[in-house]
């Protein structure tokens, strides 16, 4: 049986015990993280020794033990040996020169979330409850049903003072396998609308970093007068905390009902590869850039493509598919200026969108490259 891995976020309300009981691993699982880094790059500095995951496992057993640190067993052991796991994983990527040195946490940073493992079904959903290690059963909003084994479990706390928790679980692939409508379609993402489409169709962008910029800048004003460690400094806090999750569910909204029903209509998806990291360098566009998400769509659609049955195609960056008439191929260099929107082709005498042609040379590159490797 071939499984497939998702993940599914939920809110949880928990009571003030519960909420007391979170907060109190999110502690203990940022002390043991610090603690051990501290404890590996001591060791690393003294004697040239790398602690592993196993022998920081055994030190813990031991830490728990002593009577100055013996709170670390009235918590979820399983959080605590996860955020081992962590902070071993974090030196492989160091190491591997995919990240920085890892670095301690603060308990300031007023998002934090801890993970634990399922064991012997420790983790389960009773009807409008979910069972977490440790805490016992919580409310949950539970807004879409899931089948298959869970697990691990990620509790989270936003800025907000909001609680939700991620569920990892393994389902069998025949059963999340949706059929796709079966068409063919290029995308060519922009600033102006977020994409336009092989067919025509302009889809245009929520935007929500730019609507609700001036009510942002509002409540970060009044965060910046409110004295510091002060009661209303907190709640002010917590009104920008508030915005900042505003626009980012509005803009995962829309990403993921977009994504969701491109893959479900199409076969084929062509895109074509940017460098959007790259791209951020340029200050003048760097906030549109972010706020349209780009990365993010072409993420979700990489693993959406095939649980439907579809493929993502990605064409090179350097494609001049701007430049290109999509009917006779000829190459026009006066579209590299951004400002000309349309254009008659030379050529053939094709009057052009620039995006929707663009669009239609990705989705033609695309295919002619998926034949040259076939």
């Amino acid at each position: 049986m071939e499984t497939y891995t998702l993940g599914y976020k939920f809110r949880i309300y928990p009571n003030k015990t519960q909420e007391g009981l979170i907060n109190r691993t999110l502690g203990c699982a940022r002390f043991v993280f610090n603690h051990f880094l501290a404890v590996r790059r001591d060791e690393w500095k003294a004697n040239h020794n790398s602690l592993t995951y196993v022998k920081t496992s055994k030190l813990l057993t031991d830490l728990k033990k002593r009577e100055e640190t013996a709170w670390l067993s009235e918590v979820d052991s399983m959080a605590l040996q996860e955020s081992l796991r962590n902070l071993d994983r974090a030196y492989e990527n160091f190491f591997k020169r995919r990240a920085r040195y890892p670095r301690f946490k603060s308990k300031h940073n007023h998002s934090q979330s801890y993970r634990t493992r399922n064991q012997s079904n420790g983790i389960r959903i009773v009807e409008n409850r979910i069972k977490l290690p440790k805490i016992g059963l919580v409310k949950i909003k539970q807004s879409r049903a899931f089948e298959g084994k869970i697990q691990s479990a990620t509790v989270s706390r936003t800025a907000s003072g909001k609680y939700f928790v991620s569920l990892c679980v393994e389902t069998d692939k025949t059963m999340l396998f949706r059929p796709n409508g079966g068409k063919q379609i290029g995308i060519d993402v922009g600033l102006k609308a977020f994409c336009l489409d092989s067919d025509g169709n302009v889809i245009q962008s929520p935007r929500p970093l730019k609507k609700l910029q001036r009510k942002l800048r509002r409540a970060q004003r009044r965060l910046s007068r409110k004295l510091p460690k002060s009661m209303n400094r907190d709640k002010a806090r917590v009104r920008v905390a508030r915005v900042h999750e505003r626009i980012a569910n509005i803009r995962r909204d829309f990403l993921h009902k977009l994504s969701t029903r491109l893959a479900r209509e199409n076969q084929t998806v062509a895109v074509e590869h940017l460098n959007v990291k790259g791209m951020l360098r340029n200050h003048r566009l760097a906030k549109s850039i972010s706020d349209a998400s780009w990365s993010e769509i072409f993420r979700q659609l990489t693993y959406k493509t095939e649980l439907h049955g579809g493929e993502l195609l990605k064409v090179d960056t350097f494609y001049p598919s701007s430049q290109t008439c999509s009917v006779c191929g000829y190459r026009n260099p006066l579209t590299k200026n951004l400002s000309v929107r349309e254009w008659d082709c030379p050529g053939c005498g094709t009057h052009h969108d620039r995006d929707v042609n663009a669009a239609k040379n990705i989705l033609r590159k695309a295919l002619e490259d998926k034949s040259k490797t076939a």
